[in-house]
């Protein structure tokens, strides 16, 4: 394998990697930095989640950038905030020597004057999310005139988030000699749609096979039902002593609920959504990082840009929308060289979507078994033992109390010490998984869910366009947020199929969209538009419309607002007891004794 200096870049980009601890490119960055400076060609790059692509988009655009010119020479868009902030800090990293190259990140969330004034100090380089992106070009604060490299990074993303029209906005303000450079971590179709309608025969390069899962992530998956699902969860943290985790649910409202419960059974968890607001993203991250939270409860969109090496599990509360966001999952662990698991919790229903996932990962996925509370009291113990064991001494600070303590336990022999140790740190576990049940065993827990609407807080529409139609997920999100429904009004699962569709949105809005669609007399490509309330589940049903579902693409979306995949919805805080423990959870501590087992002690919300 080359070296960086191989690869082309000059001295004080080689200078500020060596600062940074990089020593080797990754195929990805040996393959792509070479070809963006020799070339002025579009690019299609793919390679796995954590194999090093900022920098491979990054390094050549510093290498070739004049940084004696303040006009902005690049533009790079991203779907999130993160992101966006991690690939910003990460070019200021890599042109630290070259202090002539300024970076400003623009994104939604954040104050716009003060971005307005970093911009007019002079960006050669500008990393931004498409809706301020836009909002900055329409202020005219943004000029993008002598643009001459373009970076669409997670590109598929954002076109699943609404953002076409957006990307459409940023490429008619960019010259056409630009170079486009379009890299991703997985190849749905609509990678493909992107290269067809914004780049010029572009050369492809890829980092192992497409798609293709990390070989250090191992996929496992546990089969439970809507009443049991909770509880597993607990149960597969519990057994995994030292878990360093992001758990993943498809909605915000979903990931509130779960770290609000995880927090009540005293784990040290938190959540991260487009509800919360910057300052409070950047606190929950900068914990997790620091491993102040050991859990994080994360929406795909939020996860995005939180580059963390050293995760031992993700885990998927709920599988994604789209099977392809899975690879962006479990990419967030086993990186930098760790190994690193991947969990998924399906129901019976769901089992067959692993298969397509399988198909698309080149990987298998191993069945396991929800553990039982003796194995998990088994684990918890003889870490708590291990701890016991490596815990060194200071005998400076114990000696003066050391005679009195011998005195106290004189009558105990080393065997009853032991055993009173033990159960004094480790009686309230066993007391909780005494006799718990076996989870494994549905039949007497029949799936709630079946025959039920995915989420009684949606309301379910039927609208008279389909995929001959030309509808999509991403259109139907655009025509929606069109009508100006609301700010902040959530979307829920959307099902299209040939002639018709349905979606969901937030039943406190069910009167406003109806009033929306029938006052606003909308149309799409010429054909006018009708909407109305279905009582039908996906699968079949009743209903006014007694049509079914299928082919779904379910899940909350955003509408409104300048950064669509970032806004707040109404949800938020819905709460519910936990089904395995409550208050009596193994990880509540009580008085002043020290929960050596697990994540520690319950901590307050900031």
């Amino acid at each position: 394998m080359s070296t960086f200096l191989d690869l082309g870049l000059k001295e004080p980009i080689n200078k500020a990697l060596t600062d940074l601890g990089y020593e080797k490119p990754t195929v990805i960055q040996e393959k792509a930095i070479p070809q963006i400076i020799s070339s002025t060609a579009d690019l299609k790059a793919f390679a796995q989640t954590g194999t090093g692509k900022t920098a491979a988009f990054s390094l050549p655009i510093i290498e070739q950038i004049n940084s004696s010119d303040k006009n902005t020479q690049a533009i790079i868009l991203s779907p999130t905030r993160e992101l966006a902030v991690q690939i910003g800090n990460n070019i200021k990293e890599f042109s630290k020597y070259i202090p002539d190259l300024k970076v400003v990140t623009v994104y939604g969330g954040s104050n716009i004057e003060e971005q307005i004034r970093g911009l007019k100090r002079g960006a050669q380089i500008v990393v931004g999310t498409p809706g301020r992106t836009v909002d900055l070009i329409n202020r005219r604060a943004l000029k993008l005139g002598n643009v001459k490299w373009l970076v669409l990074d997670e590109a598929d993303e954002m076109l699943n988030m609404g953002f076409k029209d957006e990307l459409d906005k940023v490429l008619d303000a960019t010259p056409e000699t630009k170079q486009t450079l379009l890299f991703s971590a997985t190849f749905p179709r609509e990678v493909e749609a992107i290269a067809r309608n914004y780049m010029t025969n572009p050369v492809e390069i890829t980092s192992g096979e497409k798609n293709q899962g990390s070989d250090n992530v191992t996929h496992q998956y546990y089969v439970v039902n809507e009443r049991t699902r909770y509880q597993a969860l607990k149960r597969i943290a519990d057994v995994n002593t030292d878990i360093y985790a992001i758990i993943f649910c498809r909605t915000r409202r979903e990931t509130q609920e779960v770290a609000n419960n995880l927090i009540k059974d005293g784990y040290s968890a938190d959540a991260l959504h487009g509800d919360l607001s910057q300052q409070q993203r950047d606190s929950v991250m900068g914990k997790f990082r620091k491993k102040t939270i050991q859990i994080l409860v994360a929406t795909d969109v939020a996860a995005r840009g939180l580059d963390v090496t050293e995760l031992t599990h993700v885990i998927n509360h709920k599988l994604p929308d789209q099977i392809e966001n899975y690879n962006h999952r479990s990419g967030r662990t086993g990186r930098a060289g760790n190994k690193g698991i991947s969990v998924v919790l399906v129901n019976n229903k769901e089992k067959g979507r692993l298969r397509s996932i399988e198909r698309i990962i080149k990987k298998k996925f191993e069945a396991k078994k929800v553990p039982t509370g003796k194995e998990i009291c088994q684990n918890q113990l003889m870490h708590l033992i291990e701890k016991v064991k490596a815990t060194e001494v200071n005998n400076e600070q114990i000696e003066e109390f050391l005679p009195s303590i011998y005195e106290k336990l004189e009558e105990l022999t080393r065997e009853e010490l032991i055993q009173k140790f033990v159960s004094l740190e480790f009686n309230k576990f066993l007391s909780y998984y005494n006799k718990s049940a076996d989870l494994n065993d549905l039949s007497s827990s029949r799936d709630s869910s079946r025959g039920r609407s995915n989420d009684e807080n949606m309301t379910r529409f039927f609208i008279n366009l389909g995929r001959k139609d030309s509808l999509n997920p991403a259109s139907l999100i655009g025509l929606i947020n069109d009508q100006k429904i609301a700010d902040k009004v959530e979307i829920g699962a959307i099902d299209i199929l040939d002639t018709f569709s349905f979606f969901e949105i937030d039943k406190n809005f069910e009167k406003e969209t109806l009033d929306a669609f029938g006052s606003n007399d909308p149309d799409f490509n010429g054909r006018s538009v009708n909407i109305e309330i279905t009582k039908s589940n996906r699968g079949g049903g009743g209903g006014r419309r007694s049509r079914s579902g299928g082919g779904g693409f379910s899940g909350k979306r955003r509408s409104g607002g300048n950064d669509r995949g970032h806004r707040g919805s109404r949800g938020g805080d819905s709460r519910r007891r936990s089904s395995d423990g409550g208050s009596n959870s193994p990880r509540r501590s009580s008085g002043d004794s020290n929960a050596s087992s697990g994540f520690g002690r319950k901590r307050k919300r900031d």
